[in-house]
């Protein structure tokens, strides 16, 4: 085998067999995005290219053997991702029927939903999940939309009181969807008790809007062009009792509420926690696009020349070192995230798979994903909108794809909540699980806390736990600027600052608790940029750390030499995106500051001539990258 198939066997992971299936049977199946379509063709063949993925035994991998399903959560995540290499519309449109509304039925349901799910999972029951609306958006709790039981004819009436209320956005509601899942209050007996999921009808067999149902169409977007997107308000909605989804509360005939938790705000993310495989699969479908990107711009590189001395050959982008420092630091960090992500599928799984899962991993892993899905998506736009401009013009190009992708991938940053949301929820979790016991104790014993405590806190590590410290520990004591090329040096800088970040974090929110009223959003209002560091800072460190314990399992002693070196330019290329705070915090000497940049380049210059492997790396096959500009040179 060569370099790039040890580099893509280690970056492939644990389902190595799904990626290698996908890049053979998707691209036999011809799924580019048809340029020349227009908005209802495209749907309709997104449509027919849906039905085609059901031989594939992705769509079934996700749900349960008992309920029809594979019974492999990791193979269902992976598959999704292998459809970003091709189509983000089919991508998404996969993700709403068997990931979103597929999810809901089978982890909010009981078992008087089972028979729905081989419906679904063969597209005999197509459906979408309709939880935004016009006036909340990410605050879910708050959602407007109602649904009152009935108890003289058993059945709850669902209702938009207002025009804000209306669902919007929402994916397969424009055209195909037959039954949506509905998120409402739930009202009985004059009671509300918070947001639950119900089934409601949207069309008849002949695809005729019912009655009470009002269904609008947002028709163009900024992309995903092959995804009907829609509005969906109800009018005073019938639906039978047992249309609600009733794992975490029920309703029984005579009205009464019964719930297996009693906490409303519990039952709420409880209820949420269970549809956490739906933002993994955004994260990582964002990487896989964005890998799609830089192979184009990567392959693009190699073989675009631009000036040169006289009488000689122009000489190629990837020579340049500002080009080297565009291309090759995004490259690392592609490669960083899919070993990250890699981690989380397979924590995912775990999870998924156990009987009775360990809550606190649950929790743990919620708000990694929310963390990871934020971080990766501004990534792949990032990384998508750079590969275009290393293209010039060329890559304004539709034939060649870059635009597309970054239409497609613009919303990313948004689906399953704005990524400032996320990185919120991330650290929401890692302060709820000591501030607690913060509150609680005079400044001495707080010092003590922190010490004893947030430490402890920072340092569960995702993977590899002896490896990381053993690193840590063995790191050069000195302080000389090449100590940055030391992975223990770098481990102890990205875990210090998460550490300090949070530690301070809790010593603001502290006083939030204290405090009532205006006074203590103000205190909270005023945290936020420091609780968005936090996250970024925890996102930094889990990431390094799963690019170190992949190198270490990566058997190919070449291909981890090479990975190595890939995972210093990433370390290097954070630190000096966050240089002014190593600085201000005097964990970086100016001396060892001022070399940063210097360490990089000549990193950088050592990867150059690896160029071409890193893309193959990837993954992407050249075949399938479907830029016409590759195919000229």
């Amino acid at each position: 085998m060569t370099l790039s198939d040890e580099v893509r066997i280690a970056l492939d992971g644990k389902w190595r067999h799904v990626r290698e299936q996908s890049r053979t049977e998707l691209a036999a199946m011809e799924l580019a995005y048809d340029l020349d379509l227009d908005i209802d063709a495209a749907r309709e063949r997104t449509l027919r290219q849906l039905h085609g993925l059901v031989p594939t035994g992705v769509p079934a991998a996700g749900f349960r053997t008992e309920h029809g399903g594979g019974g492999d959560p990791g193979m269902a995540v992976t598959g999704i991702e292998m459809l970003a290499q091709f189509d983000l519309s089919l991508m998404v449109k996969a993700g709403v029927q068997w990931g979103l509304f597929g999810g809901a039925v089978e982890n909010l349901g009981t078992e008087r939903h089972r028979d729905l799910i081989p419906r679904l999972i063969e597209l005999d029951l197509v459906g979408c999940y309709a939880m935004t609306e016009i006036g909340h958006g990410s605050n879910v709790q708050h959602l407007e939309t109602t649904a009152t039981y009935d108890a003289e004819t058993q059945e709850f009436v669902v209702d938009s009181p207002t025009p804000s209320a209306t669902k919007d956005y929402i994916g397969n509601a424009a055209a195909h969807a037959t039954v949506a899942a509905v998120y409402a209050q739930l009202v009985t007996r004059g009671e509300n008790h918070g947001v639950h999921c119900f089934l409601v009808p949207l069309r008849d067999e002949q695809g005729q809007v019912l009655e009470g149902v009002e269904v609008g169409d947002d028709r163009h977007k900024g992309g995903l062009g092959g995804v009907d997107n829609g509005r969906l308000a109800f009018h005073q909605v019938r639906i039978p009792r047992v249309n609600l989804l009733n794992k975490y509360g029920d309703v029984a005939e005579d009205g009464t509420y019964s719930s297996p938790i009693d906490d409303v705000n519990r039952r709420f993310f409880s209820m949420l926690g269970t549809l956490v495989r739906g933002r993994i699969s955004v994260g990582g479908s964002a990487l896989a696009a964005a890998e799609v990107a830089l192979s184009i711009a990567g392959r693009y590189a190699l073989q675009r020349r631009q000036f040169g001395q006289d009488g000689e050959p122009e000489v190629l982008l990837a020579d340049y070192r500002l080009h080297q420092r565009r291309l090759l630091p995004l490259l690392a960090r592609s490669y960083a995230y899919r070993f990250a992500q890699n981690q989380q599928v397979s924590r995912m799984d775990r999870l998924q798979r156990a009987t009775e899962p360990d809550a606190q991993q649950q929790r743990e892993l919620e708000g990694r994903a929310a963390g990871l899905k934020a971080i990766m998506t501004w990534h792949a736009s990032r990384a998508i909108n750079e590969s275009r401009e290393m293209c010039g013009g060329a890559g304004y190009l539709a034939e060649n794809r870059l635009t597309v992708l970054r239409g497609d991938i613009d919303v990313f940053t948004t689906f399953e909540g704005d990524n400032h949301v996320m990185l919120q929820l991330l650290s929401k979790e890692l302060l709820t699980s000591y501030a607690k016991e913060v509150g609680g104790l005079d400044p001495f014993g707080m010092v003590r806390f922190v010490a004893e405590t947030v430490a402890d806190t920072v340092r569960e590590r995702t993977a590899a736990s002896q490896l990381i410290q053993r690193l840590i520990d063995a790191a050069p004591a000195g302080g000389d600027a090449h100590d940055l090329l030391d992975r223990g040096t770098q481990l102890s800088l990205f875990e210090d600052r998460e550490q300090h970040l949070i530690e301070t974090a809790a010593r603001r929110l502290q006083r939030a608790a204290k405090a009532k009223g205006e006074e203590a959003f103000r205190i909270f209002n005023d945290a936020q940029d420091h609780l968005i560091r936090c996250g970024r800072a925890h996102v930094d460190r889990v990431v390094l750390e799963a690019f170190t314990a992949g190198i270490a399992r990566c058997e190919d002693e070449e291909a981890a030499n090479l990975l190595r070196q890939v995972c210093t330019v990433y370390a290097l290329s954070v630190i000096e995106d966050d240089l002014a705070w190593f600085m201000a915090h005097n964990r970086i000497s100016d001396q060892r500051a001022k070399a940063v940049t210097q360490l990089l380049n000549e990193q950088l210059a050592e990867l150059r001539p690896h160029l071409l492997t890193l893309v193959e790396g990837l993954g992407v096959p050249e075949e399938t990258l479907g830029a016409a500009m590759l195919l000229k040179q």
